[in-house]
């Protein structure tokens, strides 16, 4: 059915579409068989400490504000990602600002934590519990002075209705933000949540989402606070701000964050240094260039323990994770392998 749709979707400026499907999603009327696939239990993972029916998760950027989780997990998702939100309410940047490269099956966008903030939207939580593994991602507002207290508070305001919350780091749409990356700004950071964490006795896993624009020498630096901090996961990776020269489509210089096709061979392989680096020690999601089974099957093997996807499905529909499901399925028969969890890391 999306392909019959998709030309009429597309002629609508981007924005205006995810609104759409936002509109559309908050029936919540899809059945949840409809996405449901034979012998899909071969595909459980434990995620966290939690038994997940799939490792296909929605990333951060769809329901910014929490508004469809519970319509997303119908739709087939092992778990679903909500935000970024920011203690205050934020329209973010100027419009137009997000760009379809179709060309190259890719997104750029410079939206800028466009949200409801933390108080709006943790009392929709409240009031629509999720019936899925809801990780919540959490960053600071664009004028804040001190980027460390805005994390500190939505962790606080927050931390009881998420399954595990993501320490956004990483967006390359909010100045400073990933100076984050630096190893004295991080551990500043990651020792303020340790002691709100204490205060609050928070313990819910956290995860922290990184640039794939990270030079390598940053790899081990970054291990060594994740570490010491008892960080329980990294997301890689976020959007990137560079890799278009080999994009052929005219908006590739559309300043923001670029995802899709071009930021799978990136991500798959800051993937693979992390995983070696901590020989596999440290749970990984991986995220960038995700629209088939076969490109999670590739991320899966290089380290990660579960993936997430965005781009792919604004090219392949609501239904794309049904047909990654079933693609999945068919390379592990073909792969002799039991589970999924015993490709992790295997071509690392």
């Amino acid at each position: 059915m999306f392909s019959i749709f998709k030309p009429y979707i597309f002629s609508l400026d981007p924005e205006v579409a995810h609104d759409l499907a936002i509109k559309s999603l908050k029936f919540n009327v899809l059945p949840k068989n409809l996405f449901s696939v034979e012998k899909e239990e071969i595909l459980e993972i434990n995620l966290l400490g939690e038994k997940l029916p799939n490792p296909i998760g929605l990333a951060a950027g769809f329901d910014k504000s929490a508004e469809v989780y519970n319509s997303l997990f119908k739709l087939g998702y092992g778990f679903v990602e909500v935000g970024t939100i920011t203690p205050k309410r934020q329209l973010g940047n100027p419009k137009p600002r997000i760009f379809r490269l179709e060309k190259d099956e890719a997104l750029i966008n410079r939206l800028g934590f466009n949200n409801h903030g933390c108080e709006i939207i943790s009392e929709r939580i409240q009031r629509n519990l999720p019936n899925g593994f809801l990780g919540i991602n959490i960053g600071p507002n664009k004028d804040t002075k001190n980027k460390e207290e805005d994390y500190y508070l939505c962790l606080s305001k927050l931390a009881s209705y998420a399954s595990y919350l993501t320490i956004n780091i990483s967006s390359p749409n909010t100045e400073g933000l990933r100076d984050f990356h630096d190893q004295e700004a991080l551990e500043k950071l990651l020792s303020g949540v340790n002691k709100i964490k204490k205060q609050r006795n928070i313990i819910k896993p956290i995860v922290i989402k990184l640039s794939p624009d990270i030079q390598n020498q940053e790899i081990s630096n970054i291990i060594e606070l994740i570490t010491k901090f008892k960080i329980d996961g990294i997301i890689i990776s976020n959007t990137t701000d560079s890799n278009r020269d080999s994009l052929s489509d005219d908006r590739k210089n559309e300043k923001g964050g670029l995802s899709g096709k071009p930021l799978r061979n990136l991500s798959t392989s800051l993937i693979k240094k992390f995983y070696r680096e901590t020989k596999g020690k440290l749970e990984i999601i991986g995220v960038g260039g995700i629209d088939s089974g076969q490109a999670a099957f590739e991320k899966i093997c290089a380290g990660a323990n579960a993936v997430q996807l965005y781009t792919g499905m604004v090219y392949k529909g609501p239904g794309v994770v049904k047909d990654m499901k079933k693609e999945l399925i068919s390379i592990l028969k073909k792969e002799n392998l039991k589970n999924i969890t015993e490709a992790v890391g295997i071509n690392a």
